[in-house]
């Protein structure tokens, strides 16, 4: 048996593997078994932000000595100090943090703050959004998963996210029964759909008046991608729990975190609600997500720049392709999404694209792309060379 015929009888997938044996990453660029060499423009969706194999914080981790393991009950140095660090970089008045293995688990927590806090059970969120592969985290993303099995009443706003729409919310939010508003300030998985800024303004708002908390789930737009530390602060956002996880370990190795108010997290520390991760945190996981904030904050002044300058590069070039029908650009940073009227389009184009070794993601709609945030200009020009002679 061939690699793919035993993954197919051994491993279960949501579809079809790629045919792409990845056997090295480096930077923006993946390498398989047959000696291509890809340009990534996806990056694990969000997760490479410092490009993949990153020389500094690989360093970094070589010198780690701790231990193997330490049990949730035991004090560590380090998860103080990467609480600590998380409490300083993210927006508003976050304080405490929670220990997740991943983007998933850091959503579930979120949704038991929510309801622990505020002693209600129903969500609002975004048509089509996701959040995630747990029961709870499908409830209020993953909208067809929601109807045929909802673990709590959810509503839904369906775009476009604007004053309007966030007014609409009032109706369900006036009855205060709803223990939280989740969404992404930047919903990634709708083709980079942008929010208006009265929308964001409006729905915060709305939280505060009715006693609903407002969870932000940066698990994808979150450490750079969006041209700021966390895509909130283009909104001047100030959530009570943000989700955050992927680019927290530059791929190293898996984490995520839920951080929240002072006074939400006292909600979650009663032996009632109280919450246990056996893997959370794991300490050689801790050790990657200090080095990767620490290199971000380091070049914190050229990432960003970088990625507003590539972005605009971006958001050029896709503009001035002849795409076949209408087509709609979705760029803020490096966070771009590309809308097509032809669903199969945008499928032939992700396909005949990774045939000249360049990876994007199919959308419903179109196509994403995640660059990395040090992306130089001689790869970009590179893969969107590719995708105008591939459509």
């Amino acid at each position: 048996m061939n690699l793919r015929q035993l993954d197919e009888k051994y491993l279960s997938r949501s579809s079809d593997p790629e045919n792409i044996e990845v056997i090295k990453t480096k930077g923006s660029f993946i390498y398989d078994a047959k000696g291509k060499k890809y340009i990534d423009f996806t990056m694990g969706w969000c997760v490479g932000n410092v490009g993949w194999n990153n020389d500094e914080i690989r360093r970094k981790l070589k010198s780690f000595n701790g231990p193997e393991y330490v049990t949730p009950h035991h004090l560590y140095k380090s998860w103080v100090e990467l609480a600590r660090q998380l409490a300083q970089i993210t927006p508003g008045k976050l304080q405490k943090s929670f220990r997740a293995t991943g983007g998933t688990e850091a959503v579930e927590l979120a949704l038991q703050a929510a309801i622990s806090h505020t002693r209600r059970h129903k969500f609002i969120s975004i048509e089509g959004a996701y959040h995630g592969d747990s029961i709870a985290a499908r409830s209020v993303g993953s909208p067809d998963f929601g109807r045929w099995h909802p673990l709590f009443p959810c509503y839904r706003l369906s775009p476009p996210l604007d004053e309007a729409c966030a007014d609409s919310a009032e109706k369900w939010l006036k009855n205060r029964d709803i223990a939280a508003v989740i969404m992404e300030p930047v919903i990634c998985n709708l083709g980079v759909l942008i929010p208006e800024q009265k929308f964001m303004e409006r729905i915060q708002e709305l939280c505060k008046k009715y006693g609903t908390l407002f969870i932000v789930d940066e698990v994808a737009t979150g450490f750079g991608r969006t041209g700021k530390m966390f895509a909130s602060e283009h909104f001047n956002l100030e959530p009570d729990i943000l989700c955050v996880a992927k680019a927290i370990t530059a791929g190293f190795a898996p984490l995520g975190a839920t951080i929240t108010t002072e006074e939400v997290a006292k909600s979650m520390m009663s032996h009632e609600t109280g919450y246990y991760s056996t893997y959370g945190w794991h300490p050689r996981s801790v050790d990657a997500a200090l080095a990767t904030i620490q290199f971000l904050l380091k070049h914190q002044e050229r990432l960003e720049s970088n990625t507003l300058d590539m972005g605009a590069y971006f958001s050029e070039r896709l503009n001035q392709m002849n795409f076949k029908g209408k087509v709609e650009i979705n760029v803020m940073g490096l966070a771009i999404g590309v809308h097509l009227k032809n669903k199969n389009y945008g499928e032939d184009i992700v396909e005949k694209a990774r045939r000249r070794e360049l990876l994007l993601s199919e959308s419903d709609s179109g196509f994403t792309m995640f660059p990395a945030l040090d992306i130089d200009f001689k790869t970009a020009k590179a893969g969107l060379d590719i995708i105008e002679d591939c459509i």
